[in-house]
């Protein structure tokens, strides 16, 4: 499989991400297989949270074995000095791994998550006992060896992002939202392009999500009755499949991540596998085709 410099970490990774929420409604025997599978494909870029259920458990036994193939990326939602460390400790431990390559400011989505990242803080403020935030303490955890590199990711509007990197200097990778539909949709909510170019100008990883969103999900369909294990509506046929990722990956992102179903992780690692850039004109003929459908990105909030 293709690889590419992630910014300007040192790190190849593979063009497909392996979005670990897949592993979470399999059985541990099953889990184990998928990621020795993904792994034989050529993936090296291994993506966790402690929000999709049981993935951080599940990955471990497989981890163990393959730890030095596998640039391990994981997430947390917490945005205090202490619950950044608290929350660490705890994904090292289910991974059972001594560090993370990546560790991420998982789905920012608001000025306010992103006011208690930062600290928001004077020098001043900081001695009154006024909380620092989680970059401080992602900052300390890197001086100490526990992760290699430090990353934001949102599907939030693509301002917010601009604003984060901004006020996150020395980030080393991004991930967002990047699909056809974005594309073709005018307003600078769905300008997720100029993300991209933002990153790859300052040497930021970048790491696309949502390329095989079609949609939301109908809202008279319970949740128990989707079809798949994702937040959005997928595209789920081969070559539906293949246009996205094809789509996406040209003149884009480093890496881009799975959607989060195990029955979509073959066909889309397969297209991976096979990945030829995408001609402007097919990539036009696209955007208009998905021109009118409704993209779950950005999330409101």
């Amino acid at each position: 499989m293709e690889t590419r410099p992630l910014g300007e970490t040192g790190q190849e990774s593979s063009i497909l991400t392996f979005g670990a929420i897949a592993l979470d409604p399999l059985e541990q025997s099953d889990a184990t297989a998928m990621v020795e599978d993904v792994l034989a494909a050529g993936v090296n870029h291994v993506d966790v949270a402690p929000t999709y259920g049981t993935a951080e458990s599940k990955l471990a036994p497989a981890l163990a074995d393959h730890r030095d193939e596998i640039f391990l990326a994981a997430k947390t939602q917490e945005r205090t000095y202490n619950g950044f460390w608290g929350e660490l400790h705890v994904t090292l431990d289910r991974l059972g791994a001594d560090s993370l390559d990546l560790f991420q400011f998982h789905a920012v989505t608001s000025d306010r998550e992103l006011d208690a990242i930062t600290g928001g803080y004077s020098p001043e403020m900081a001695q009154d006992g006024h909380d620092p935030g989680a970059l401080a303490a992602a900052r300390d955890a890197k001086e100490r060896g526990l992760i290699d590199n430090i990353g934001l990711t949102s599907h939030g509007d693509p301002s917010l992002i601009h604003r984060a990197l901004s006020r996150m200097p020395g980030l080393d990778t991004v991930m967002f939202p990047l699909n056809p539909t974005l594309d073709a949709r005018r307003g600078p909510q769905h300008d997720y392009r100029s993300v991209l170019k933002r990153a790859k100008r300052s040497g930021i990883g970048t790491i696309a999500i949502k390329a095989f969103a079609k949609g939301e999900w109908d809202s008279d369909l319970k949740k128990s009755e989707r079809p798949y294990h994702t937040w959005y509506d997928p595209y789920d046929e081969a070559g539906e499949i293949a246009d996205c990722l094809t789509y996406t990956l040209t003149d884009g992102p480093d890496t881009i991540v799975n959607a989060g179903d195990p029955e979509l992780v073959a066909p889309i690692l397969e297209a991976a596998r096979e990945f030829e850039p995408m001609d402007e004109a097919d990539r036009e003929a696209l955007r208009e085709e998905r021109v009118d459908q409704n993209s779950p990105v950005p999330k409101p909030y």
